[in-house]
């Protein structure tokens, strides 16, 4: 039976890698997911005025966070898609990672700025708070301050059309989310 040990654990383990394999590791889920947003208050960000709160996500209208830096590529190929949401008229607060006041003042400067409200977490704490893992990442709050969605790395036309938006409609409609998050 001994000699067998070998064989069994490798089948184990090859068993576990195959199933590794199946996952999306954009689909991390997250323990915030139906709970309100983390109690917080960030100043905004350089040459903006206005900062972001936890109280801000709580004004009765759905809005998306998007945690974001200047030193962030993916961020930067996200960026257009995040502008055009906001000429569309979606609500969008940037919460800023761990960036130089400079560098984030001289991005959204130079590439648009599509938030409402932008705080600048410069320690990342308030970012560790939310289960943050990286940048970009993307919620979808409530209006009364309730997270309802969180996707990881940059957002594209797909994710909009096919899970940020229609969680968007639903909670604008006063009905649960059709959209699994």
């Amino acid at each position: 039976m001994m000699r067998y040990l070998p064989f069994i654990v490798f089948v184990i383990i090859g068993i576990g890698l195959a199933v590794g394999l199946t996952l999306n590791p954009r689909e991390i889920p997250s323990a915030l997911i139906g709970k309100p947003v983390p109690e917080f208050k960030l100043p905004a960000v350089q040459g903006r005025s206005a900062a972001l709160s936890s109280a801000d996500l709580k004004a009765g209208q759905p809005s998306l966070v998007n945690v974001f830096a200047s030193w962030c590529l993916p961020c930067r190929v996200e960026h257009p898609l995040l502008l055009q949401l906001q000429r569309q008229g979606v609500t969008i607060h940037g919460l800023n990672y761990k960036d130089e006041p400079a560098a984030v003042a001289r991005w959204l400067n130079d590439l648009g700025d599509p938030f409402t409200r932008t705080g600048a977490d410069r320690d990342g704490r308030v970012s560790i708070d939310w289960g943050v893992y990286g940048v970009p990442e993307t919620f979808v709050v409530d209006g009364q301050g309730q997270i309802l969605c969180k996707h990881i790395g940059p957002l594209t036309e797909h994710d909009v059309a096919n899970k940020i938006q229609p969680i968007l409609d639903d909670v604008k409609a006063g009905r649960p989310s059709r959209v699994k998050c």
